[in-house]
């Protein structure tokens, strides 16, 4: 049975009241009969960053969960009323230290009845020095041929589709 992501949503954000369950727009949505609205579960825009240089990508151990001891890109969620791109920039030097420019969208990445989507960008160092924040044990550099144990499922599918749309241009 796919999960309702709707099923978060208990009370009402305006007047607190106990949600009841109303079929409206092809489904069941929690409904609050005194405000007389629905609501939605809207997704989680969060984005991630290939930096590439010189044949190297960085990469980040993982200081939280989830993947806490391995290794994935810098990343994060868009904050409300910033741009993707902005937010891609702001979570590589929040967890890197590094300025980046961005070059080009990867691609998005969505998995059925998770809330997440995330936006990946290939960007590239303008400025900075590596370090670790509060987010990651270690940052470094990587060869793509001799990659750590990455975090993620979707870690390595980013990587191949990444490559292939080097290769393409």
């Amino acid at each position: 049975m796919t999960p309702n992501l709707s099923d978060d949503i208990r009370y009402c954000p305006y007047c607190r009241t106990e949600l009841e369950r109303r079929f409206i727009a092809g489904r069941e949505r929690p409904f609050c009969v005194v405000c007389d609205r629905p609501f939605f579960s809207d997704p989680k825009l969060a984005v991630a960053v290939i930096v590439y240089q010189q044949g190297q990508i960085v990469l980040q151990r993982r200081a939280i969960e989830p993947g806490i001891g391995l290794w994935s890109f810098p990343s994060g969620f868009v904050e409300r009323g910033e741009t993707v791109e902005e937010a891609a920039i702001r979570e590589v030097r929040e967890e890197t230290g590094l300025e980046v420019q961005i070059e080009q969208l990867v691609g998005l990445y969505s998995r059925h009845g998770h809330p997440v989507v995330l936006a990946v960008y290939q960007a590239r160092v303008i400025r900075g020095e590596l370090r670790t924040s509060e987010e990651s044990s270690a940052v470094a550099w990587f060869a793509l041929d001799d990659l750590p144990p990455l975090a993620f499922p979707h870690d390595s599918l980013i990587i191949r589709d990444w490559q292939q749309k080097l290769s393409r241009n």
